[in-house]
């Protein structure tokens, strides 16, 4: 529902400046999500380790079971110790985990380095979505996460370009080096992006928050406006508190569905990015132009975030994400017919709208969906079931692929799917209302 809205304090040079600084992260995350599927048609046919598809998609599934614990521990701690430490955190873990995985002389190194880099890639999004949400004027806050979100579908927009350039001439371990990249710009990152406002009141450090609001140019800054509702007993809030309030009796069915439809969307995300170029190469094409389909997989997917987030705004999300979903569905069902390829392409930018785009967008439903001082949780552990399908996704891939079926099976199992995710969200409740007047900054916006 809409309501009225006061004026955002939080200026829009600050606004910017914390989209900047999580766009850049989610930047690098996209490539190293990406670089597999980028190299994939070529670790198929390296000789040294002989893959089978099967052995293939457990490659790709090894980061997703660090993004899984990564999301519901990182996320959490969040809550607790800031978003700046465990963002830091994060970037380590998986832009250095990147230079073991191009060092892997064995599958298993490959596949633990990828492990230990998916606990930071996990990390992310739920400090990333907590920050953008928190900083946004409510009537915004889907189309500034899309904007903030589509260096994801640029970052595997560029694993996919840096393959095509890099892999002929210096073979897959230097295009997955790239993705160590951001590691060297941390420093800068650190000293760029402020701290939660929320986080900071709910540990009880009023003079941290007012500077911090000083640096943002927070203006009025009225305390009220930022901290949570307090507890009856006038405790702080716990990682306990916020698990809690997810599966309490007003929140419980909105968990339940944002964690279904998430599951399907994440498992097209991710079985998408790794099998996009094998399942064109399959369907005909050569190694350039199957990893055309995945530029022009990303690149739709993040203009597409920015379409739905805008659309979301102003029409509300539910009807916005339920025919997004439905029409990637219908995208990838297409595919497994023989277009002429400039029909495919369009067929893809619509697969990547209704997995990647619609995806991230309901990511940043989640984290507006709970109260302030629950979100990294809450969307930590929504992204942590929902990177059980996402390691579905690579692994379905390779069953399939080892099973001998014909690979339109793909096309048609990733719909169903796609259909599946837009059931989930069309069991979405409004959200419920707090038992005290939300401040500006909680304020309920169109679902």
């Amino acid at each position: 529902m809409s309501i009225a809205k006061d004026s955002w304090p939080v200026p829009r040079s600050s606004v910017r400046k914390v989209i900047i600084c999580c766009f850049i992260p989610i930047l690098a995350e996209g490539y190293d999500v990406g670089v597999l599927g980028a190299i994939l048609p070529t670790l198929a046919n390296y000789g040294p380790w002989g893959l089978s598809p099967l052995e293939l998609g457990a490659l790709g599934s090894w980061a997703l079971v660090g993004m899984l614990i990564g999301a519901m521990c990182i996320g959490s701690l969040s809550d607790r110790y800031g978003r700046k430490l465990m963002l830091a955190t994060s970037v380590v873990l998986f832009a250095g985990a990147q230079i073991g995985v191009a060092l892997a002389p064995t599958p298993e190194v490959f596949g633990l380095f990828r492990l230990i880099g998916g606990l930071g890639m996990g990390g992310i999004i739920p400090v990333c979505a907590a920050l953008t949400i928190e900083f946004s004027p409510p009537e915004r806050r889907s189309f500034n996460y899309g904007l903030m979100y589509s260096g994801y579908s640029l970052g595997i927009l560029a694993s996919g370009l840096s393959a095509l350039l890099l892999i002929e001439h210096f073979g897959w371990r230097v295009v997955v080096a790239v993705g160590a990249v951001p590691i060297l710009i941390l420093p800068l990152l650190l000293r760029a992006i402020p701290e939660s406002q929320s986080f900071l009141l709910a540990r009880r450090r009023g003079a941290d928050a007012e500077a911090n609001a000083s640096r943002l140019k927070i203006a009025p800054y009225r305390i009220e406006d930022w901290q949570p509702a307090p507890k009856s007993d006038g405790s702080s809030y716990s990682v306990l508190d916020s698990i809690k309030v997810m599966f309490s009796g007003k929140y419980v069915i909105g968990t339940i569905a944002f964690w279904i439809s998430l599951f399907c969307g994440l498992l097209l995300v991710y079985g998408l990015n790794t099998w996009l170029p094998s399942l064109m190469r399959s369907a005909g094409y050569d190694l350039g132009s199957s990893l055309t389909f995945l530029i022009v997989f990303s690149l739709a997917s993040a203009i597409g975030g920015l379409v739905i987030g805008a659309i979301g705004d102003k029409w509300g999300k539910k009807t916005c994400l339920v025919v997004f979903y439905l029409l990637g569905a219908c995208g990838i069902l297409l595919l497994m017919f023989p277009n002429h390829i400039l029909v495919n392409y369009a067929f893809v930018s619509l697969a990547g709208v209704g997995s990647i785009s619609t995806s991230l967008v309901l990511t940043g439903w989640v984290a507006d969906y709970y109260p302030s001082y629950a979100r990294g949780t809450a969307t930590g552990w929504a992204l942590s079931f929902a990177r059980v399908g996402a390691i579905a996704g690579p692994l379905l891939g390779g069953w399939i692929g080892s099973a001998q079926l014909p690979f339109q099976w793909n096309f048609i199992i990733f719909a169903v799917i796609g259909a599946l995710a837009a059931l989930g969200v069309l069991a979405i409740p409004q959200r419920p209302k707090e038992s005290t007047a939300p401040a500006p900054h909680e304020v309920l916006v169109r679902d």
